[in-house]
């Protein structure tokens, strides 16, 4: 295990997050019980079978190799995985009484949206959306080249406001191209009495409860997160600080190094 959060930990009632990695041969056990959950290979294959046969999962070799492979659980499922190489996974829980089917989503199934222009260019792969049929949980991976702004203009989904706003609890698990890259992650509220800007490394988690927040990939370094979102809606709606909001109107081309990945 490279990393465990449980939502009691993280100090709310949605998200909880683990990362782990298997070497080749070994063989994961578990059910989802009252939870929903959703499997990212991160990098290298696996076999999972919920109870309809094993399938083979995975194909890149790291995360910036290409699109992933997701695995999602409804409540109930029992399941095991096996590594057919070293494999890593991130696996996200969200509690749900939803009775519903696993689905297995290869990159061809993903979608990819280009946002911002200029240094504020970054490629989201869009794995478990809104208009899906799961229950609270929702997952994007961020790319975003060096010297690029990510999460720009600054947002925020603290108050279930429909349409405009709903109240997410998000996490993002980043990874960086280079052991001595790092980025930059600045949390704040708009009446001025909380404003943090922390270095993140390749590894690190960080929760996003309430507040505006961005990221910065300093040149010479490409930053990834997975985001994972879950809260009032199943939606992705979001407020812009409205003192930056004017900026994404008018934005330059989009950086020519995006798309970072492709499907494969």
């Amino acid at each position: 295990m490279l990393i465990s959060i449980t939502p009691e930990e993280a100090g709310w009632q949605t998200i909880g997050f683990s990362v782990r990695r298997l070497a080749k041969g070994d063989v994961w056990l578990e059910s989802t019980r009252g939870h929903e959950s959703a499997i990212v290979v991160l990098g290298g294959k696996m076999s999972i079978d919920w109870g309809d046969g094993p399938q083979s999962v995975g194909k890149r070799d790291h995360v910036f190799s290409g699109y992933p492979y997701c695995v999602y659980l409804p409540c109930g499922t029992s399941f095991e995985v096996r590594a057919e190489t070293a494999v890593e996974l991130a696996e996200s829980r969200v509690r749900s009484q939803m009775k519903g089917k696993p689905h297995l989503f290869a990159p061809a199934d993903l979608g990819c949206e280009i946002r911002g222009g200029g240094d504020t260019t970054r490629q989201i792969v869009r794995i478990i959306r809104p208009e899906y049929e799961a229950d609270r949980l929702m997952m994007n991976e961020v790319y975003t080249p060096g010297g690029n702004w990510s999460s720009y203009p600054p947002h925020k989904h603290d108050s279930h406001n429909p349409p405009d706003e709903f109240d997410l609890d998000e996490l993002y698990y980043f990874r960086i191209d280079h052991p001595d890259g790092y980025a930059l992650l600045r949390q704040y509220d708009g009446a001025g009495a909380r404003d943090v800007t922390v270095a993140v490394h390749d590894g690190d988690l960080a929760l996003l409860r309430d507040g505006y927040h961005l990221v910065a990939a300093p040149p010479g370094y490409r930053v990834y997160y997975l985001a994972v979102l879950a809260g009032s809606a199943r939606g992705m709606a979001a407020r812009t600080d409205p003192r930056y909001a004017h900026l994404g109107k008018a934005w330059p081309l989009p950086d020519p190094r995006i798309p970072i990945v492709r499907p494969g």
